[in-house]
């Protein structure tokens, strides 16, 4: 019985990763709530803790703008410089991938899903080697607040 639990938690953890379309570097997490809600709720976590929202992008209008369904489909993009400019002092080509990003999306089983892209693949990918304690913060901080907007609390 043992031996068929721990089998059964590792595939009930691998399956968010595998069914929300496995991107290296990306973390997936599925959500309880619709694209709208999840980015929601995701800007008010932010808000609440001081950290900017550079703006909120809807993938599906601007398709559906020039005759391309696409579903639910939405990108925040936010930073908080008290984190991330640790990221550049060491690299500034770090830039090009902060600020942070999240994406939400609805599959093609109406399933939603919510993504941003690993503070540790970010200092792996510009040979950031110096800044362990800014990624385990950015890390923790960013597993929280997707927690939350995702209800996986």
């Amino acid at each position: 019985m043992k031996h068929f639990l721990m089998i059964f938690a590792v595939v009930l953890f691998a399956l968010p990763v595998h069914a929300g379309e496995a991107v290296p570097g990306l973390i997936v997490k599925p959500s309880q709530y619709s694209v709208k809600e999840t980015i929601d709720r995701l800007a008010g976590a932010l808000k609440k803790k001081g950290i900017t929202i550079v703006t909120r992008w809807s993938h599906d209008a601007k398709a559906k703008s020039v005759g391309i369904p696409l579903r639910p489909t939405e990108l925040l993009l936010f930073g908080n410089p008290k984190l991330g400019s640790h990221f550049f002092t060491s690299k500034q080509t770090a830039g090009i991938d902060l600020p942070m990003k999240a994406l939400a999306w609805e599959d093609e089983n109406g399933k939603v899903w919510l993504g941003y892209n690993d503070p540790q693949y970010i200092a792996d990918r510009h040979g950031i080697k110096n800044r362990a304690d800014i990624v385990r913060k950015m890390s923790n901080a960013l597993n929280k607040m997707t927690n939350l907007a995702s209800g996986a609390q």
